[in-house]
């Protein structure tokens, strides 16, 4: 890396931070510190390249399933889900050492299912499983640290918004992607209830038994809410993966198995349509106006040589492939103590993919990969996004919750390395698909 492009750089950071730390909106940030850099550096008409890249970013159809699938999240959120969903997990899981802790984990990957926000999955899965296991005596660190870790698999599970994000700015299929998340999903999953059977078994007291047996029957009729959100699920995934349905089809499909599923519960009104839709707006129109600042931004990294020159030093350093990956997986974890998911991706594939790229890694794989990262970052002080949520519904301090949720930080830094080590974890499904 030439001295001049390095000054360019670090003129680039230095606004970056300036602009975030004032408090600005993180997408005014990236388009203020696109801005200045073409305005400083480079003599191209910075107005037209403004419109030009918010308006490719924007007019993608890919980015046309972001907006349902958060909608059909909105709805199944009012349509009372949270409690259908320990209703009906509850008997089946009380078996298990750690018995009504897994309710955490299986829970949040349900609702992950569904909703494809991580705080979303926090705040509702939290609000109903914390009162109840404090009720029964569960040790409450665990609990917390289950739910904080839990609630991550948001971003994984599909349908993900950040994977939509992540497969428009890397220009990956976001079907394929889809489906890629589902076993690396599945075996963090397995993880977290892994190390709380562990925690069970040498010490009864955290997971006390709550004395309740139930017969057969009896957890069938207490699980019947569960089998139509299991097929509205299992209904999006097999459209996609059968080739029947692109993503954005299999979107609109599942906002109108949601709306089915809230008039069959009783729960459809047009208030809560009305605010379904609001919220679902609100949120959509916020990331599209990051992925803008980040397009613009990206542009102008473009512009100033900054991403090739990266890609460029970096490459003659040579560096093992798992050595770069490991350098990745630190920066992200810094990144995600100050931003939230979806702006760590959209700030940093601009410079990251050639680095990937030229090491000879599937761009498919690094996506899952850097989710499985970010979700990390979710849990880690002191802007951890998942954190402040448990903060809101527990009242502990942000580093109470931090330490309770360090082991699935750790547990999901080994769920990164595993799928390093066995890419076909994330690539056989994708592998396998029709159409």
């Amino acid at each position: 890396m030439s001295f001049e492009t390095a000054q360019v750089a670090l003129t680039i950071v230095f606004f970056l931070f300036l602009f975030l730390g004032s408090g600005m909106w993180i997408a005014l940030s990236l388009l203020g510190v696109g801005w200045v850099g073409m305005t400083l550096f480079t003599s191209v008409p910075v107005e037209k390249s403004l419109a030009t890249s918010i308006w490719q970013t924007n007019a993608s159809w890919s980015l046309a399933a972001l907006p349902l699938f958060i909608w059909m999240g909105e709805i199944l959120f009012r349509a009372k889900l949270s409690e259908t969903l320990f209703r009906g997990l509850t008997p089946w899981l009380g078996w298990l050492p750690g018995r009504l802790l897994h309710v955490n984990v299986v829970g949040s990957g349900f609702f992950a299912a569904v909703c494809g926000s991580s705080a979303a999955t926090c705040a509702t899965v939290g609000r109903m499983s914390l009162p109840e296991l404090q009720r029964l005596g569960y040790d409450r660190t665990l609990a917390v640290g289950s739910l904080a870790g839990s609630a991550t698999l948001g971003l994984l599970i599909p349908p993900s918004i950040i994977m939509i994000v992540y497969g428009v700015a890397a220009d990956v299929s976001i079907v394929r992607l889809f489906l890629a998340g589902v076993f690396p999903g599945l075996m963090i999953m397995a993880l977290f209830s892994g190390y709380i059977v562990v925690r069970a078994l040498l010490s009864s007291e955290v997971a006390p038994d709550f004395g309740e047996r139930l017969l057969f029957a009896e957890k069938l009729r207490r699980s019947k809410g569960l089998f139509p959100i299991m097929l509205l699920i299992l209904g999006v995934i097999a459209s996609i993966y059968g080739g029947v349905a692109t993503a954005t089809e299999a979107a609109a499909g599942g906002v109108l198995g949601a709306l089915a599923l809230a008039a069959w519960s009783r729960t459809l009104t047009l208030q809560m349509l009305s605010d379904s839709l609001m919220n679902a707006t609100q949120l959509s129109c916020m990331i599209f106006l990051i992925l803008s600042g980040a397009a613009f931004l990206t542009t102008s990294f473009a512009y100033l040589g900054i991403p090739a020159a990266v890609a460029s030093w970096v490459g003659g350093m040579e560096l093992h492939p798992y050595t770069l990956m490991i350098a990745l997986c630190v920066l992200y974890v810094i990144l995600g103590c100050f931003i939230e998911g979806i702006s760590m991706i959209v700030l940093t594939t601009s410079v990251v993919l050639p680095l990937v790229s030229q090491a000879g890694f599937d761009l498919l794989w690094f996506g899952i990969f850097v989710i499985v990262v970010v979700e990390a970052a979710q849990i880690t002080p002191p802007l951890g996004f998942n954190l402040f949520v448990i903060q809101g519904l527990t009242g502990h301090s942000i580093f109470r919750v931090a330490r309770a949720a360090l082991p699935f930080f750790f547990l999901l830094i080994a769920g990164a390395a595993l799928i390093t080590l066995f890419p076909q974890i994330a690539l056989w499904l994708p592998s396998t698909m029709k159409g």
